[in-house]
């Protein structure tokens, strides 16, 4: 099939509706229709059809020219969320694990090109910046997403390499592709990987990645630090020996259930997908 090209069955108007559902987000809660037409590159026409439809079905809120996504989208996600069982297995593990470092943690998969948040617990330090279940970020600049860029075959890796804009996020940002795959490799030999600033300037992560049963890495768990407080150095003495220990703990009990249910998020660990990003962590 060409590049770019649909399968006979792709329903075009199912595409654009999920479109201007994902045109909602943290920095737009809210949109006119002239915003969201242009968000998800629709006329006024097409996109007011697709608003007042969601609003005929309780998705959308219109008040006056704004629109604004109802907690009912929350029913679209939570089938997937109470039929997995690795974020109800990992989250008691990092509750215990934030209790001990006092800083926040995360268990991520792999999602397309991106990692996403599917189970979270912050500390109780306010932060400047939510992340929730959901959040989703480009793997590749991420702990957790190396953790499991590292463990796909190195074909996988190239072709991914191949098709990822590697856009400098700070100035610490790696965007070379030969760096980015020798800085895989060393994740996959040491067993955890280390981000200094490259999602964002202040931020500092470590992750280490989750096994199912059979060995295969199906996710990764990160524990995320204000660089201000907390040096590289620092970061792999102090937090890297509770860190590997949690994920051998989740690791057992995941081995105690079995691989099935665990494993994935949506379209698959090494399947590609695509929507919007959230807009990146504060510490």
């Amino acid at each position: 099939m060409p590049a770019g090209a649909r399968a006979p069955h792709f329903v075009r108007s199912f595409e654009r509706g999920l479109a201007v559902i994902r045109s909602f987000d943290a920095e737009h809660p809210a949109r006119t229709l002239s915003e969201v037409a242009d968000s998800c590159d629709l006329t006024r026409a097409a996109a007011r059809r697709l608003l007042l439809t969601l609003v005929d079905l309780g998705y959308v809120h219109q008040e006056g020219r704004q629109f604004r996504l109802t907690p009912r989208v929350l029913e679209l996600g939570y089938s997937y969320l109470s039929s997995v069982t690795l974020p109800q297995i990992a989250e008691p593990h990092l509750e215990r694990l934030v209790a001990q470092v006092k800083e926040s943690s995360s268990l991520c998969v792999l999602d397309g090109d991106d990692i996403v948040y599917v189970a979270r617990v912050p500390t109780r330090r306010i932060m400047s910046a939510t992340i929730t279940v959901g959040t989703r970020f480009p793997a590749h600049v991420t702990s957790v997403g190396r953790v499991v860029l590292a463990h796909l075959p190195d074909e996988e890796i190239d072709a991914r390499l191949a098709r990822t804009q590697l856009r400098p996020l700070t100035e610490f940002t790696i965007v070379s592709a030969r760096e980015l795959r020798a800085e895989l490799r060393r994740v996959r030999g040491q067993g955890y990987a280390v981000v200094d600033q490259e999602l964002e300037e202040g931020l500092r992560s470590i992750a280490a990645p989750v096994r199912d049963r059979s060995g295969e890495v199906v996710a990764a768990v990160n524990i995320a630090v204000p660089a201000g407080r907390n040096t590289v150095e620092s970061i792999r003495r102090d937090l890297l020996p509770p860190l590997l220990a949690t994920v051998a703990r989740i690791d057992a009990d995941l081995g105690i259930t079995g691989p099935a249910r665990a494993a994935s998020h949506g379209s698959g660990t090494h399947r590609s997908s695509s929507s919007p990003r959230s807009p990146a962590p504060r510490p």
